[in-house]
């Protein structure tokens, strides 16, 4: 759980922000989009060892495309506070719960998207 938390943060779980990948018409890599954000922010100033710009700004695009502005105000605090993730997680609050299932699913698709970030 606590990784999983950190992976989604910085995709270590500190933080990707990527979005699609394209092809070049010419077979190279795809490419991923990389956005600015709370999220992407928070990734950087972490200092996790897998941050960094291209991999938080994936991570932010993914959160761009997965979760609202408050959704992603909400999971900052994580990178500051990873405790603070368990207890939203532990809630019995149908909000905190709705949020933690949106939050889980972001995660993973983070880790896949910005993986090779």
């Amino acid at each position: 759980m606590k990784q999983a938390v950190i992976l989604a943060a910085c995709l270590g779980l500190a933080a990707c922000g990527g979005g699609t990948a394209s092809k070049r018409s010419y077979g190279a890599a795809p490419q991923v989009r990389v956005s600015s954000g709370p999220i992407a922010d928070a990734c950087m100033r972490a200092g996790r060892s897998g941050a960094s710009r291209q991999r938080c700004g994936c991570v932010q695009t993914v959160a761009d495309s997965d979760l609202t502005s408050s959704d992603q105000r909400l999971a900052v605090t994580f990178f500051a506070d990873p405790h603070r993730a368990q207890e939203i997680r532990q809630s019995d609050n149908p909000r905190n719960e709705a949020f933690w299932k949106r939050y889980k699913a972001f995660a993973a698709r983070a880790e896949s998207v910005c993986r090779g970030t």
